[in-house]
């Protein structure tokens, strides 16, 4: 008697999704922004990820963290290289990329009260707290830096998932770490952290692609707050996240309302003169929504950068 077939995870989708008769429509890759799109509105992702529709503006706060990411990235390039920069080096790259990058037409400023200056500030702010807490930059070993991680949820590979690791750390004690920078003011309950979605998928790809069986914390650097924090995942954890995450996936690949979610993060949505819930009408929609390819495998924060040459805080 022949052993029965073993079943994938992705076998119970693929049978809710695909009709006998209908072709099967290929899933794009997913990250975890583009998923927690879906959960905060899905009128909002049927715009950027489906209709494609592009933004003209950036949120300040978005920009903020961006230069904030820039500088840290080229600090540990050039601590790697035997050079630790000055604090002062440092704050004059941040103030050089951002006057290279703002553009008062396209960045965008919900908080009207705050000037420019003022979220400049910030970002400088963040920037000194790290400096001062890590100085000299050698308490552990980096292993990546803005690193891709791609990989599938499932064997059949109808479920993938990518992101881009802030920095990956070999810890003083031999333990694999995964550090993620965060700009804004808010710093999560440890009970919500223990929970999060996003590093715990990096640390799914980070273990498939470097082998990694022994332990891996999480860290999150608050930088603004000048604070860190730290969480573990066991494999039952991993495994559970990997069956959400799939089920997730599932919703929005089924998914044919698009129906806004209205609440406080409305103000910020670049999307607001056509979405419906706000008195805008779709017009700008296209008739018939293009397949989605998958998306490039270059860092958002990585796109525009200078030859390497240019690196140098110096």
């Amino acid at each position: 008697m022949m052993p029965p077939a073993r079943e994938t995870l992705a076998t119970p989708a693929l049978e809710t999704l695909v009709s006998p008769t209908k072709p099967r429509r290929k899933r794009p890759i997913y990250s975890h922004s583009r998923l927690s799109s879906f959960e905060d509105c899905p009128k909002k992702f049927h715009y950027r990820y489906v209709l494609k529709i592009p933004s003209d503006t950036d949120g300040i706060e978005g920009f903020v963290g961006k230069r904030v990411h820039e500088v840290l990235e080229r600090l540990y390039g050039a601590v790697g290289r035997g050079h630790v920069p000055s604090h002062a080096q440092l704050i004059h790259r941040y103030r050089t990329l951002w006057d290279e990058s703002y553009d008062a037409e396209r960045v965008r400023i919900v908080r009207v009260e705050n000037p420019p200056e003022f979220y400049r500030e910030l970002g400088e702010r963040c920037l000194t707290n790290y400096y001062r807490n890590h100085y000299p930059f050698d308490g552990d070993e980096t292993v990546g830096i803005e690193h891709r991680v791609a990989f599938p949820l499932d064997d059949s590979n109808d479920y993938r998932i990518q992101g881009f690791i802030d920095r990956i750390v070999r810890a003083s004690d031999s333990v694999l770490e995964i550090h993620d920078y965060k700009t804004g003011a808010r710093v999560p309950s440890q009970r919500s952290l223990d929970s999060d979605r996003q590093l715990a998928l990096y640390e799914i790809g980070v273990r498939r692609e470097m082998n990694v069986t022994g332990p891996i914390r999480l860290i999150w650097h608050y930088l603004q707050r000048d604070q860190t924090r730290v969480s573990t995942r066991t494999s039952d954890q991993l495994v559970d996240l990997r069956g959400k995450t799939i089920e997730l996936i599932d919703r929005i690949h089924a998914e044919e309302a698009w129906e806004p979610k209205t609440g406080p993060l409305c103000g910020w949505c670049e999307y607001q003169d056509r979405c419906p819930a706000k008195g805008g009408t779709d017009s700008l929609e296209i008739a018939a929504a293009p397949s989605e390819p998958t998306p490039p495998a270059e860092s958002p924060r990585s796109a525009a950068k200078p030859p390497t040459g240019q690196l140098s805080f110096l």
